[in-house]
């Protein structure tokens, strides 16, 4: 028996293309049912939510800043399940202070609960200035920082003392296969299989997929 693990999705800084990521990963985690036993996902987009569209059956509208909210997420921890926790631009700086104060960092030191957060970056020195900041919060934590090219904005690389740490590297979808599984209201990987939809749509569709999919491989998300 595992235990429970928790990977937060996450950037104070919007515009960086954080829940893009989210839905990747579901996809990912969702396709390895020899790996992952348990799958469930929280979007605190609150009140209407933007991951809940593409998985509905999965993925949950909570408000985290709302002490019922915390509860839902944090209460319900169970071994073998990992939890997906999308959250909305400028709350991942209090969602891991929550974290701290509730005890729960303590629990991944102690070898209790796995947390791994995926620090979505963007290239400017505001998104830059997080990584310290962010860092400081999440000691024992698995902090991985994830630089996504989904938006179109440059990037112009990583400050000097971010080098050293874990980096998932997303690149850029198609611009109409992104628009078409956006209309879709389809998670990426059900597209891909879908014969109703364009085979070159799909064809760059399931090759970014996966693409990322090895990103995800790559930085020992299931079992680093």
């Amino acid at each position: 028996m595992t235990i429970p693990h928790v990977i937060i999705v996450g950037a104070d800084k919007g515009g960086v293309g954080k829940t893009f990521l989210a839905r990747a990963l579901l996809d990912d985690l969702r396709d390895r049912p020899g790996q992952v036993q348990a799958l469930r996902a929280f979007d605190t987009e609150a009140p209407a939510g933007i991951l809940s569209r593409f998985f509905p059956q999965l993925a949950e509208v909570v408000d985290l800043s709302k002490s019922d909210g915390q509860m839902r997420v944090f209460d319900s921890l169970k071994p073998d399940q990992f939890t997906v926790l999308d959250v909305r631009a400028g709350q991942l700086t209090p969602t891991l202070e929550l974290l701290g104060e509730i005890g729960f960092l303590d629990n991944v030191r102690g070898g209790k609960l796995r947390i791994s957060v995926l620090h979505v970056i963007g290239s400017t020195q505001a998104s830059f200035d997080e990584i310290a900041a962010v860092g400081r919060l999440v000691e024992g934590a698995r902090h991985s920082l994830v630089i996504n090219h989904v938006t179109d904005a440059a990037f112009i690389g990583l400050p000097a003392e971010a080098k050293a740490m874990p980096v998932i590297t997303v690149g850029k979808l198609n611009d109409r296969a992104a628009e078409l599984v956006d209309g879709a209201g389809a998670s990426f990987s059900h597209f891909a299989l879908d014969d109703a939809q364009s085979a070159v749509m799909r064809g760059y569709v399931r090759s970014w997929l996966k693409r990322v999919h090895a990103e995800f491989d790559a930085a020992k998300l299931i079992d680093g």
